[in-house]
């Protein structure tokens, strides 16, 4: 079988037609030049060139041959620079997962600082909750993943993503609507609508022990999963809400967002995970553009 050097050879010569001058292409001596064109044509068991002592001209099966040896060359050629990007973490695909609530302001701002850096990188972004996240990432069908805290499994790594401060979500008309800054005590009396405790338990325990740390025991009216879910009804009026200051970028009409007053910051937190085990230098490159990612 022929290899990459002899097609080169070949692919040489048959372009400049000179022994001497594709010698001079390919930083060598017209001798092993020869000896490499005559192995290619044994292998083949055809006649590429006619040779005389003034000229080098290609046969009917060296024309044919041409094209074929310079597509193969440009492939490996291809191959071997697709290798070394995805090598090096600048090529390839990445596979993340993301929360619901994660793409409302967070999870655009790194694709963009992703795309920009990595050109030549794809991303394959599925959205799930964090359960449903771990188990496809501890199957390896994703990369990485953008999930609540804590992340527990002894077999994923993760770093923190996000802090974000949790707001008052609250009707237009409301009177609480006019106070630049609330506190929970404000919202002691209020219809409360609040995340549910199963499918969307990270911000139900976050709000359940913000309340509980003040002493107050919310009356809550509605239980729902997705955060735009609850603006729709507060945008109703049913009620108030604690949600993540990102919600504000779905700018719900008749919705006023404003600053919580607690006595110490409890943010909601997000974090990036990915498999201890794995070898993609690309996590190791999403790892830093995370890092390099200004605040908002």
């Amino acid at each position: 079988m022929f290899d990459f050097s002899q097609l080169r050879c070949f692919a040489t010569v048959a372009e400049e037609l000179h022994f001497g001058r594709a010698a001079a292409r390919l930083n060598m001596t017209q001798p092993p030049l020869s000896r490499q064109i005559q192995v290619l044509e044994r292998v083949l068991d055809v006649q590429l060139l006619d040779r005389t002592s003034r000229s080098v001209r290609l046969t009917a099966a060296g024309r044919s041959f041409l094209p074929e040896a310079q597509r193969i060359l440009r492939l490996a050629e291809t191959a071997t620079h697709v290798t070394r990007q995805v090598a090096a973490g600048r090529a390839g695909v990445l596979k993340l997962g993301f929360t619901a609530a994660s793409a409302y302001d967070f999870l655009p701002r790194l694709v963009i600082a992703a795309r920009a850096e990595l050109p030549d990188v794809t991303l394959s972004l599925r959205e799930m909750v964090t359960k449903d996240q771990v188990e496809e990432l501890l199957a390896g069908r994703i990369d990485a993943a953008l999930v609540r805290p804590p992340v527990t499994h002894p077999d994923l790594a993760s770093v923190r993503a996000l802090a974000e401060p949790m707001v008052v979500a609250v009707p237009a008309g409301n009177p609480l609507a006019e106070r630049t800054t609330l506190t929970l005590a404000d919202l002691d009396r209020e219809p409360f609508i609040a995340s549910a405790p199963n499918e969307a338990h990270y911000f139900h325990d976050l709000v359940r022990g913000l309340f509980a740390e003040a002493g107050i025991q919310p009356r809550i009216v509605q239980q729902l999963t997705q955060i735009h879910s609850i603006l729709a009804l507060v945008r109703a009026g049913l009620g108030v809400a604690l949600v993540p200051a990102a919600a504000e970028r779905l700018r719900f009409e008749e919705v006023a967002f404003r600053p919580l007053r607690l006595p110490a910051p409890r943010p909601a937190e997000l974090h990036l995970a990915w498999r201890r085990d794995g070898d993609d230098p690309l996590i190791a490159r999403l790892i830093a553009i995370l890092a390099a990612l200004p605040p908002e």
